[in-house]
């Protein structure tokens, strides 16, 4: 499904990591974990087709037209542009088929699963972090692609809606798709993926989440 051939990537003439080789199966879901720097959003928009490699090629084997489906982090959105939440929400409908009645009712029900209902005609700089993050996870809802890509998708979220992002993650890779999530959370990568991708200076390791992340000891209050 995704195949990565001797990929580099990162800067001109600056890998940041040693070439990677990965093949990524279809309906797998997959973390990727590493330090600030170490190019987990880079890799996922080399993925996404947003940013060339420096070397190597990706392969990834959908329709060109709906086939991907890609959350950036929020920081990357202009919320002074003049759309409201509703109509962000509604963009996840690009490379889908549905009469007008379907969207709305489709787009109805995405907004009550994420909590957003009342809030439809906000304008995005109105929006909380947290209100922002659900609207695009939301959006994400609507897409039909079989290869999702999320860039911290719980960023800005608070515990219940942690838990709702999980909950909707797992419910598209039911469906079959293929899903791969930047994430610093560890226990939750642990916990929600099967596979991880560690991110190095020196190279990348790939293998069973719960294998390559250690559970994190417990802290004991006096």
């Amino acid at each position: 499904m995704i195949t990565c051939n001797a990929l580099c990537w990162g800067a001109p003439g600056q890998p940041l990591t040693p070439a990677l080789n990965l093949t990524l199966q279809k309906g797998s879901l997959t973390g990727i974990i590493g330090a600030n720097g170490t190019g987990k959003s880079s890799l996922l928009k080399v993925i996404a087709g947003l940013q060339k490699p420096l070397a190597g090629k990706v392969i990834v084997d959908v329709p060109r037209r709906g086939g991907l489906a890609f959350l950036p982090q929020q920081q990357h959105l202009d919320r002074q542009f003049p759309i409201s939440l509703q109509e962000l929400v509604a963009a996840g409908f690009w490379g889908t088929q549905h009469t007008a009645q379907q969207r709305s009712q489709r787009l109805q029900a995405v907004l009550e699963d994420w909590c957003l209902i009342g809030l439809e005609h906000r304008p995005l700089m109105a929006l909380s972090g947290g209100e922002l993050q659900r609207a695009l996870l939301a959006r994400m809802s609507l897409a039909e692609a079989p290869v999702l890509l999320l860039d911290e998708p719980h960023a800005a979220l608070d515990e219940d809606g942690q838990a709702l992002c999980w909950q909707h993650i797992h419910a598209w890779h039911s469906e079959g798709r293929t899903l791969v999530i930047v994430c610093h959370d560890l226990a939750s990568v642990r916990h929600h993926t099967q596979h991880v991708l560690q991110i190095k200076n020196t190279g990348c390791l790939f293998g069973p989440s719960k294998e390559l992340i250690r559970p994190q000891p417990q802290m004991q209050v006096a």
